[in-house]
């Protein structure tokens, strides 16, 4: 059997078992349907959209492609104010909108919608053909509603106990999510202190835990990494860092050339942009915040640090953008999504011969 021939392929329609993951803010129409063009599973990351405007982004990647796409959606706890904490963060961040000119500080506030039944009739009516999820599963009703209607579903795992009770809840496919993965690492149950698991470790572990496929995701930017993940039992994979770069990313020009510049090992985890640890290039914010510990529920950080972002963005200096980037960093070219797929597909042909 080829070694592109896998459960995954077979169960979500793909020519290879690539996930281009759909990464909040940086995935458009153009990048979802030129990964699915090329083979892979393309993703929209509609966390911070509401129903309109996820609706319009699926209609225009499902325009320019008739191959398989998946829309991704946060399933958090939903936050309790601190207006004390807040007004400390607004204090904290006082200095920093004076640096950039960026106005008066605002109030952490919740902005994120929540995957509701609206938000589940929206989708059904787009037919996807994936969906997936960050931090666990929605309630079962809905969980019961999208399957019904046929649409496969994904979640991010990063123990195999996360893995096992989204098995048992309905996942049809568990994304194994190593702590080397970019953004927002999508633990949802208790850790009591524990570390995250490197995707190394975790992967073979959450193979031995389901009989559902299992996507290895985290530090994985060339086709050595595709290759391994193979071998440790994974019947694909989920890339993001190796997208930020090319042009059908939204992220900003000052995103994508610290991602180029990247050595890999320049990335932290901070909670400072949104609240929740996130995995991305440490720039003179994230290291300032790194001082504190105290912060509002993820995920109202967003909003307090949305204008930071953008006039930082707007600048051209990455002093305060949020430059997620998972650990594959110094593995990234910049090429379009198409050539990123092409490339991880001749790289895991080769570094699978090489055995």
């Amino acid at each position: 059997m080829a070694w592109h021939d896998t459960a995954l392929t077979d169960l979500l329609n793909l020519d290879v078992p690539i996930i281009q993951a759909p990464m909040a803010g940086a995935t458009t129409p153009a990048m979802a349907a030129a990964a699915a063009n090329a083979g892979a599973m393309g993703s929209l990351g509609c966390a911070m959209m509401g129903i309109e405007a996820m609706t319009a982004e699926l209609r225009a990647a499902q325009a320019l492609t008739n191959r398989s796409l998946n829309v991704n959606f946060f399933v958090h706890e939903r936050p309790v104010p601190n207006e004390a904490l807040n007004r400390a963060v607004a204090d904290r961040l006082a200095p920093w909108h004076d640096r950039l000119g960026a106005g008066h500080p605002v109030a952490p506030a919740d902005t994120i919608p929540v995957f509701d039944a609206a938000f589940c009739e929206a989708v059904i009516a787009c037919g996807p053909r994936v969906i997936s999820f960050h931090f666990g599963l929605p309630e079962a009703a809905l969980v019961e509603r999208l399957k019904a209607a046929g649409i496969l579903i994904l979640s991010s795992a990063t123990s195999a106990a996360e893995a096992r009770w989204l098995e048992a809840h309905g996942a049809d496919v568990i994304i194994a999510q190593g702590a080397e993965a970019g953004g927002h690492n999508g633990w949802f149950l208790p850790r009591r202190g524990a570390d995250l698991t490197g995707t190394m470790a975790l992967v073979p572990r959450v193979v031995d835990a389901v009989s559902v496929p299992v996507v290895a995701a985290g530090g994985i930017a060339d086709g050595r990494g595709v290759a391994a993940a193979l071998m440790l039992g994974a019947a694909g994979v989920q890339v993001g860092t190796a997208f930020l770069a090319t042009p059908e990313c939204a992220s900003p020009e000052v995103h994508k050339r610290a991602v180029v510049a990247a050595t890999g090992d320049d990335t932290m985890a901070t909670r400072a942009y949104s609240g929740r640890l996130a995995r991305g290039i440490a720039n003179d914010f994230s290291r300032e915040m790194a001082a504190h510990a105290d912060w509002p529920d993820f995920p109202m950080m967003n909003a307090a640090t949305g204008p930071l972002r953008s006039a930082s963005a707007k600048a051209g200096v990455p002093d305060a953008v949020a430059l997620w980037s998972g650990q594959g960093a110094g593995l990234v070219r910049a090429e379009t999504t198409g050539e990123v797929i092409a490339r991880l597909v001749a790289e895991t042909e080769a570094a699978l011969a090489r055995i």
